[in-house]
């Protein structure tokens, strides 16, 4: 065998094997990358939608805050109401 038919049959198994095979690999992590933005893209749409509902929650906590102190306003406006009928159901008797 002469160097000039090594060479081209090493040229040939080039193109026949490692070209078709380079060009599969390539389409391959084409596509791999395709979905990572695909899925990436997705993420940030959900994380943009848990963010803009989370900012209720500090509504919320405030409203949690006013609701506690109507409530002991109006556990004292009770235990006062509860004195004053207390004290004219005493007048009353007497």
């Amino acid at each position: 065998m002469t160097m000039t038919t090594i060479w081209a049959i090493g040229l040939l198994v080039t193109l026949v094997v490692f070209v078709p095979l380079a060009v599969y690999r390539l389409h391959d992590l084409w596509r791999t990358a395709r979905s990572i933005e695909i899925y990436a893209r997705e993420s940030l749409n959900a994380a943009q939608g848990i963010a803009s509902h989370t900012q209720h929650i500090q509504a919320l906590d405030a409203t949690i805050a006013v609701a506690t102190d109507v409530l002991a306003s109006a556990g004292s406006i009770a235990a006062r109401l509860d004195t004053l009928a207390t004290t004219l159901a005493d007048r009353t008797r007497s």
